[in-house]
């Protein structure tokens, strides 16, 4: 989960997570997270507790995200700082994509390619399932459901799924 993948860096700098959505509307958490996985400081974060402290170190944090090539689509600083769980998860997915996966390279292929070829190969026998990118493959939902049902076939009757 994504609690777990922020933890296993926050814990590197003493601290964890409870919540996504409560624990990073203050920012703070959010720019130690930044620090530890980017390797680099970034702004003195605000002490205070008002609103305006909480958006401008969630600003900073997103400052520093979008200064290292990332486009951060609809995700604002208020979203984070009042506890949106969709914004704050889209962040936290971009932020795993740009400083985990993207990063990583093997024989000349990417993380995230190697993820997408691992995704094909365990959904290749599964009828109606044609993974082709990280986009509108996985809209119906088969896609995900043939991942589960080949790992853990007893959560999911694939056979009873329709397209």
């Amino acid at each position: 989960t994504f609690t777990a993948w922020c933890n296993s860096h926050l814990r590197k700098a003493g601290t964890q997570i409870e919540n996504i959505e409560e624990d990073f509307r203050d920012g703070l958490k959010l720019m130690l997270l930044l620090e530890v996985i980017s390797g680099e400081r970034l702004a003195k974060p605000e002490r205070g507790k008002m609103r305006v402290h909480k958006i401008s170190n969630v600003n900073k944090a997103l400052n520093f995200i979008t200064s290292k090539g990332v486009k951060l689509v609809s995700i604002g600083a208020e979203e984070i700082v009042d506890g949106n769980a969709k914004m704050t998860l889209g962040m936290i997915w971009t932020i795993i994509l740009r400083f985990a996966i993207q990063d990583i390279s093997v024989e000349e292929t990417s993380a995230k390619e190697g993820l997408l070829l691992w995704c094909q190969r365990k959904t290749a026998p599964y009828k109606n399932v044609n993974i082709q990118n990280f986009h509108i493959s996985w809209k119906d939902g088969l896609g995900f459901c043939a991942l589960i049902h080949r790992h853990r076939p007893e959560l999911i009757d694939y056979g009873k799924l329709r397209k």
